[in-house]
């Protein structure tokens, strides 16, 4: 475990990050903070703007081994933090609202202890993504010609669980979170003048319709193998102008499954539904899809490994029963390269994930440090 004067340390900078938070694919000055800190570490290769903002740093023992890639995220969300403490967030509407601060922490932490004493064999990577939050990150450094290189035998990611015991580490083979896309339906019709509705195609009818039909595909049963989730997150219809009816419907679902491939009948399901609504109601239909994120497969050795990790660095680790229901685009990562996403307890009584009073527990820190560093080890 980190000394106490080390997380003392370490948990200043986790609250300077959390009073700077920046957007998905805008975090320059985030990024540029964890540069010059990683810089002072004197690592044998540092990368910056992979993928746009990312950072990766390199610490190699220069020796055969397996090169293991660890990952974090830099991005925070568009959430008005109600936190009143000293490093609440200087920036309105914007927020650490999913740890991504204790994650980059946790990171740092790691290349601490690797700058002081480099892996026994191998290398290790550590990637501070941008982007997680609205699923283009891991695509877009995925594509950088410098990641592209690196080839990763092991790559590993963890995510702070609240309502977990502080400091337990949730495994699962196979799929650890869903499977997630958000879909975009528009209706056209065609506006005319409110006293005469009959001279125009309004889709309100066909807007109904398709919501009504759409939620009843839910099976939100985490139990259930082909578990089904939608939700309705945003829709619009016509303009606030009371003379003109209605000429365009604009709906915004998202949906989830256990599965890519469960995901994609959905899909195909309520692009039926859209299209038969628009025959039926003279409609034009537009489809789109936006914030993908591909479930997240942990390999079984890998999961085997994180497992005698966490056994080394004195920690719990349970069986998570079935997977989590939230995105994560590091699923990307697993489906490329074998590895694992790690569940690491926040507390039993913290608030959840993306609510505006969450802040990120700082007493996890050292374990997710010491979980990574015996993983880093482990040849």
């Amino acid at each position: 475990m980190i000394t106490p004067e080390q997380h003392e340390r370490l948990t200043a900078l986790r609250r300077e990050l959390h009073a700077h938070p920046e957007l998905s694919g805008k975090e320059s000055h985030t990024a540029e903070r964890i540069s010059a800190l990683l810089a002072r570490l004197k690592p044998d290769d540092l990368l910056t703007q992979v993928g746009g903002t990312g950072v990766m740093a390199l610490f190699d023992s220069g020796k055969p081994g397996p090169t293991r890639l660890f990952r974090c995220e830099l991005d925070a969300l568009p959430i008005t933090e109600v936190n009143t403490f000293e490093y609440r967030s200087s920036v309105d509407g914007v927020s650490h609202k999913c740890g991504h601060d204790g994650h980059m922490t946790i990171l740092y932490g790691l290349a601490e202890e690797l700058a002081a004493q480099r892996p026994t064999a191998g290398k290790v990577w550590l990637l501070f993504q941008p982007a997680e939050e609205n699923g283009e990150g891991a695509k877009a450094v995925m594509a950088d010609e410098r990641m592209q290189a690196i080839v990763p035998d092991r790559v590993y990611a963890l995510h702070n669980l609240p309502g977990v015991p502080r400091g337990q580490v949730l495994l699962r083979e196979g799929s650890f979170n869903a499977s997630v896309n958000s879909i975009i339906v528009a209706f056209n019709g065609r506006t005319s003048h409110a006293a005469e509705p009959e001279h125009g195609i309004d889709p309100a009818l066909a807007m109904c319709a398709f919501f009504q039909q759409a939620l009843a595909l839910n099976r939100n049963d985490v139990s259930d193998p082909g578990m089904r989730v939608v939700s309705s997150v945003y829709a619009e219809l016509g303009s606030k102008d009371h003379g003109i009816s209605a000429g365009k419907a604009e709906m915004h679902l998202t949906i989830r499954c256990w599965t890519d491939e469960e995901l994609t009948r959905l899909q195909q399901e309520l692009e039926g539904i859209a299209r038969t609504l628009g025959d039926q109601h003279q409609l034009g239909v537009e489809i789109s899809y936006t914030q993908r994120f591909h479930a997240n497969q942990n390999d079984a050795a890998m999961v085997a490994m994180v497992r005698e990790a966490a056994k080394r660095a004195g920690l719990s680790a349970v069986e998570a029963v079935h997977p989590y229901k939230w995105g994560e685009d590091f699923g990307l990562f697993t489906a490329a390269y074998p590895g694992c996403m790690v569940g690491l307890g926040a507390g039993t009584d913290m608030p959840a994930l993306h609510n505006p009073d969450y802040d990120f527990p700082d007493a996890i820190t050292p374990h997710g440090i010491a979980l990574f560093h015996a993983l880093a080890q482990m040849n």
